[in-house]
């Protein structure tokens, strides 16, 4: 939860830039943190329980038209957060990684691990991506998604 990581953010006395001193950067990343809820993580979260829980669920796929409904909600979230977080910045509050980057990056793993892979076509977006694995530690982060990437072979 958002909570938990700004407890354990402050708890630890972490580095400045997951949870920057500087205000104006805080804001950046609180703001993320605060719209997230209901875009990405709502988007991601919908289309990764269309594709996956629901059919392992009910041993039905979803209906092509609500799939397809899902995933552009998706997309406009995506669209929202290249135009009005990444901006040209390469990450969310400037030029070092943070909670947000990393949360959000989190969340649109769950549509990947589901086999849509919204990183297609999306230059910017992908940079990003290698950016903040890379400023997490690609094995790392690689490591903390080995689980959710097997989601597709239940």
């Amino acid at each position: 939860s958002i909570a938990i990581l700004l407890y354990l953010v402050q708890k630890f006395k972490t580095p400045d830039h997951w949870y920057p001193s500087d205000l104006q950067k805080r804001a950046r990343v609180d703001e993320y943190l605060s719209w997230q809820h209901a875009n990405i993580r709502a988007k991601g979260s919908k289309l990764f329980l269309a594709k996956v829980l629901l059919p392992l669920l009910t041993g039905q796929p979803l209906p092509p038209e609500k799939l397809e409904f899902a995933t552009e909600e998706l997309n406009v979230a995506l669209k929202q957060f290249e135009e009005k977080f990444l901006q040209d910045k390469p990450f969310i509050a400037g030029s070092e990684v943070s909670l947000a980057d990393l949360v959000a990056l989190v969340e649109l793993m769950q549509p990947v691990c589901a086999g849509y892979d919204l990183f297609e076509e999306r230059p910017k977006l992908t940079e990003w991506r290698r950016r903040v694995e890379e400023a997490v530690g690609k094995q790392l982060f690689q490591e903390a998604h080995e689980e959710i990437m097997n989601v597709k072979n239940l």
